[in-house]
């Protein structure tokens, strides 16, 4: 809205300028054609005057005015012609700035939304990317746990196996502790009653 408000008022300048410059120059046409016209009757004044003084003017010198004349009104259309053809190619030149400059918003917006699809884009694709690194170093982490864990399972197994074994040779050397005691209790009833049955015997 800034840009074409400001192209307005450079138009409006533009316009304003070219219509004093076609002021000045249709007064200097005015000018020239007022001077134009005071040459004629001045002309025409000599013409009447040599008319008068001599008769009849020579041909060639008549054929010569009118050529003057011809190339001044051709000179004055010449110069009409320019300033319009100079006007149109300022309102071309304008045109060009003005669709330029629209161009170039065009280029800027669409410029800006694509930068907005591909950050969202990227964003989603760094967001996949995150979760997929984050899942794989869980996965790792878990793995890494799992092969920890079975590690000290194996090795806690073979210590309660070692244990075990352990429990089952005391056990049976308990046992065998027992019946040594068992055995040697029972050898130890069995004298007490034999010296007891020697004394009984004795009285």
């Amino acid at each position: 809205t800034n840009v074409l408000a400001e192209l307005r008022k450079w138009k409006l300048s533009l316009i304003e300028h070219h219509k004093l410059q076609m002021r000045q120059e249709k007064e200097k046409h005015a000018a020239s054609l007022r001077q134009l016209s005071n040459e004629i009757e001045n002309l025409k004044e000599l013409l009447h005057t040599y008319e008068i003084s001599a008769g009849r003017k020579d041909e060639v010198v008549i054929s010569n005015l009118s050529q003057a004349l011809e190339k001044q009104k051709e000179r004055t259309e010449l110069m009409k012609k320019f300033t319009l053809w100079r006007i149109h190619h300022v309102k071309a030149k304008q045109e060009e700035y003005a669709n330029r400059i629209a161009d170039k918003q065009f280029r800027i917006a669409l410029m800006k939304k694509v930068w907005t699809a591909w950050r969202s884009l990227s964003k989603e694709r760094w967001k996949e990317k995150v979760a997929k690194a984050c899942q794989l170093r869980a996965e790792d982490v878990c793995a890494q746990l799992t092969n920890d864990y079975e590690a000290k399972i194996a090795e806690l197994t073979a210590t309660l196996e070692q244990k075990n074994t352990e429990i089952l040779r005391l056990h049976s050397e308990r046992e065998q502790y027992e019946d040594t005691m068992k055995k040697a209790f029972m050898r130890g009833v069995c004298a007490l009653n034999m010296e007891a049955m020697t004394m009984f015997q004795g009285r």
